[in-house]
């Protein structure tokens, strides 16, 4: 960015850039000067002058507002001459959520992240460390055929974990936990063979994968999550159910990378301690 320019340079760039955006809107001068409300020789007055005298605050928006920019890319404060709705439009987008991990979008966003850190609350428990019996129980009645597709998709996660050097902490609330173990709530109706083998899975790859992947419990009667995943610097993306809202701007990704980190601190249990925290809740399945 420009910050540094004495007041002549910045006049002059000014009306370079005023210039260009009237070139680029395919706006004339007489056009521009209507749709600001001013007269055409205030605009010629702007355009021609070679002195250090910038136009007031009011005439820059106006002006900024008519072809589309920012005040800040006219003025030489900013580098990127789009509008403040254009800057927002980028660093957030929705999107479809579809039911399971058949979703090409979300496998993306691992790839750019391939490196980072990545940090996940889930909405259950991770589908990429899930059984097949638990994917099918869980999917069957939503997805029919595509079962399959979502089982595989969760083995393809799982394997490209193992391979992209990425590290995954994972925040789980208590009570998912212990409804799955006790098949309440959610997982009411999750048959028992299926839960222990979930609960051997889960103990299993939890050693296995520490501590590229760190598992933790918070509690959430002292600490809240929306289901969100933050991929590193790069991205924020909250799950609403059926879609996703993803925030790429760098304050935002910050803020919700500290609000997970809150519930690292505050995990009941360290990621170390996650396998022989299961081991002792297995015999409550029955």
């Amino acid at each position: 960015m420009a910050e540094n320019l004495d007041r002549y340079d910045r006049a002059a760039l000014f009306r370079e850039r005023l210039a260009q955006a009237l070139q680029s809107a395919g706006l004339s001068q007489s056009a521009l000067a209507r749709a600001v409300r001013t007269d055409r020789s205030t605009l010629s007055q702007v355009l021609g002058t070679d002195g250090t005298r910038l136009p007031g605050a009011h005439l820059v928006a106006a002006c900024a507002h008519a072809l589309g920019v920012s005040s800040d890319w006219l003025l030489g404060l900013s580098d990127r001459p789009e509008s403040a709705a254009d800057l927002l439009s980028n660093s957030f987008a929705i999107s479809q959520a579809p039911r399971a991990l058949v979703d090409e979008q979300i496998f993306a966003w691992h790839r750019e992240a391939a490196g980072y850190k990545i940090r996940h609350v889930p909405a259950t428990l991770p589908d990429m460390l899930k059984t097949e019996e638990m994917l099918a129980w869980e999917y069957g009645p939503h997805l029919g055929r595509t079962t399959m597709q979502a089982i595989g998709a969760s083995r393809d996660r799982l394997d490209w974990m193992r391979q992209a050097g990425s590290e995954y902490e994972i925040a789980l609330p208590l009570f998912e936990i212990e409804s799955f173990i006790r098949g309440t709530g959610y997982y009411t109706g999750l048959p028992v063979a299926t839960r222990l083998a979930q609960t051997d899975r889960l103990i299993d790859l939890a050693e296995q994968l520490y501590p590229r992947l760190r598992l933790y419990q918070f509690d959430a009667r002292r600490l809240y999550s929306a289901p969100v995943t933050v991929f590193g610097p790069l991205l924020a993306v909250f799950y609403t159910g059926g879609h996703y809202m993803a925030f790429r701007d760098r304050r935002r990704i910050e803020t919700f990378t500290r609000d997970f980190d809150v519930l690292i601190r505050e995990a009941k249990h360290t990621a170390r301690d996650f396998a022989s925290v299961l081991t002792d809740m297995r015999p409550l399945i029955r």
